[in-house]
């Protein structure tokens, strides 16, 4: 997510009311209903005894350091989204729910984005942003860390994940501005705003997202989802300590 500090002018990922009109603002939330119903559906085969603990750490985690900006250019800064955070630790769709849930707390009592436009906040930084960010994760598992136990490497593929959920979310707030947009910037500005700045809000993100996931491999390897689900398809594990 993207701030500005008074005096600048942007759209931001987390929509306030208004930058996306109301029959999109609507569409969207009925998209983010049937997306997280079907994380509910899929989440259930996924949530045991390590995940459900994981998950409330997980939320309150994403929550507390989401409030923790990071300087990106002259006026604006960044903070984490966590899509990909949450995905590699609980997998896509409790972490989807999870990112879900924090959007909604911060919505409905710190109005940190529009109430209306949280079906689109939801469909970008709870959806697109895991899901993206999930797949690339086990892309690049298997590309570069199948043969090796080193968490180094489990590093770099969640700073890539984390950077490509990132950008996938942006994305996500492109299309949706080209299809909806209320607010007077064009689209041009916005497309290449989005672009630049969370390309570079994507490596925070990735530095954040990669020094946690190493964190609780070392510690704890069997409760981050992503290893134990490789593990499950016969991939080698990666999550011993170097």
């Amino acid at each position: 997510m993207v701030t500005m500090t008074p005096g600048t002018t942007a759209v931001a990922m987390h929509m306030s009311d208004g930058i996306i009109n109301a029959p999109f603002s609507a569409l969207f939330g009925v998209v983010a209903l049937a997306g997280l119903a079907f994380c509910v559906w899929r989440a259930r085969t996924d949530l045991d005894e390590k995940t459900v603990p994981m998950a409330g750490l997980v939320a309150a985690f994403i929550f507390a350091v989401q409030m923790i900006n990071f300087p990106i250019l002259p006026g604006v800064s960044g903070h984490l989204l966590g899509g990909a955070l949450a995905a590699i630790l609980v997998g896509p769709y409790t972490g989807a729910l999870c990112i879900a849930i924090v959007l909604v707390v911060q919505a409905l009592l710190f109005a940190d984005g529009g109430v209306t436009a949280l079906g689109a906040n939801i469909t970008n930084m709870a959806l697109i942003s895991t899901g993206g960010g999930y797949l690339v994760a086990v892309a690049a598992y298997r590309l570069i860390g199948r043969r090796s136990q080193s968490v180094g490497r489990l590093g770099v593929v969640a700073f890539l994940a984390a950077l490509c959920g990132t950008v996938a979310a942006a994305t996500g707030f492109v299309i949706e501005y080209a299809l909806g947009g209320a607010a007077t910037q064009s689209l041009t500005t916005v497309a290449g705003y989005m672009s630049g700045t969370h390309a570079l809000i994507g490596i925070g993100e990735g530095i954040i997202t990669a020094v946690t996931v190493m964190a609780v491999a070392r510690a704890r390897p069997d409760l981050v989802y992503l290893l134990r689900a490789q593990t499950r398809t016969d991939v080698q594990p990666i999550g011993v300590p170097a």
